[in-house]
């Protein structure tokens, strides 16, 4: 598995295509395919980039985890995929992101590529901006999760 790490401007064409930053290929595990799947983020106004492997993995976590006989499993399994596409890496590493997907989230000429550990997130740059603006609750966040998480080991 990937473990991407770095945030990385660039400009979609006028294709709709983004360069993914050789930064970012070379924390691509060597036996990685050149597919990915994209989709909107269930949290937040971005897409969600994950090779195909990591996708694979997501896959599996929910076939394990959902009954596609109860409804409200299904209800969550169709929104969870709805709207994902499968791209492919081109030979000058470009991907062509649906338009369909750049308009959902507001993503029009500059993108952020925030690795997040398996999975790329893809902002519109005036939103990523936003994310650290106001008040900075990030240590009382870190505390609060990182405590929980000694509390369930205990």
């Amino acid at each position: 598995m990937a473990a991407f790490i770095g945030d990385y401007n660039c400009k979609i064409d006028s294709k709709s295509r983004i360069m993914l930053s050789s930064a970012l290929m070379r924390q691509m595990p060597h036996d990685a395919q050149n597919k990915f799947v994209v989709k909107k983020d269930i949290y937040e106004n971005c897409l969600i980039l994950y090779p195909i492997n990591e996708w694979e993995r997501q896959n599996k976590i929910i076939r394990e985890n959902t009954n596609p006989y109860n409804k409200e499993h299904n209800n969550f399994i169709r929104r969870f995929y709805k709207g994902t596409a499968e791209v492919i890496l081109d030979s000058n590493n470009r991907l062509l992101l649906p338009k369909r997907l750049l308009e959902l989230v507001g993503i029009e000429n500059e993108v952020v590529l925030a690795g997040q550990d398996g999975k790329i997130e893809i902002w519109a740059k005036s939103n990523y901006e936003k994310i650290d603006k106001g008040e900075d609750d990030f240590p009382l966040l870190a505390e609060k999760i990182m405590g929980s998480i000694k509390q369930e080991k205990d």
